[in-house]
């Protein structure tokens, strides 16, 4: 029983376990109209990796604006609502309990979303960039007025 075990990969990274009352929905995060909650990825992978969970904070007015992400790894899982992104010049409609990979470089535009959206975003490396640029097209959507 008092033995190591043997042949465990040895990692640098920390084991994280994030209780939903251990961090808080903040301002803060890479767009002023959404909150963010830290889950404690981004200090337990050194900063390999970020996960959080954006939400709804305000109506959406002109959204996100045409932009790509410099990273390697990027995954958007919708947890409840909906929102409307332009990847490229289509129009893509994520719903709670859609999965979207967002390959590294692709332009794209969240420029709808219901006030009770949430999602799980993960990306890596933790500090990723986002970089605006021009759009894929100049036509978007209306916008769905929140009651």
């Amino acid at each position: 029983m008092g033995e190591e075990p043997k042949n465990i990969p040895q990692s640098d990274t920390l084991f994280s376990h994030v209780k939903p009352g251990d961090t808080e929905f903040k301002r803060g995060g890479l767009r002023d109209f959404f909150l963010y909650r830290d889950l404690g990825i981004k200090d337990a992978t050194k900063g390999k990796v970020i996960a959080h969970l954006v939400k709804a904070n305000q109506p959406p007015t002109t959204g996100t604006g045409w932009h790509y992400h410099v990273a390697d790894f990027q995954i958007v899982v919708m947890t409840k609502g909906w929102a409307k992104f332009m990847y490229e010049d289509k129009v893509t409609l994520v719903e709670a309990g859609d999965v979207v990979h967002q390959r590294p470089g692709i332009v794209h535009y969240l420029f709808d979303y219901s006030p009770d959206m949430e999602y799980l975003e993960i990306v890596g490396p933790a500090d990723f960039g986002s970089v605006a640029c021009e759009g894929a097209t100049d036509e978007i959507p209306a916008l769905t007025p929140w009651k």
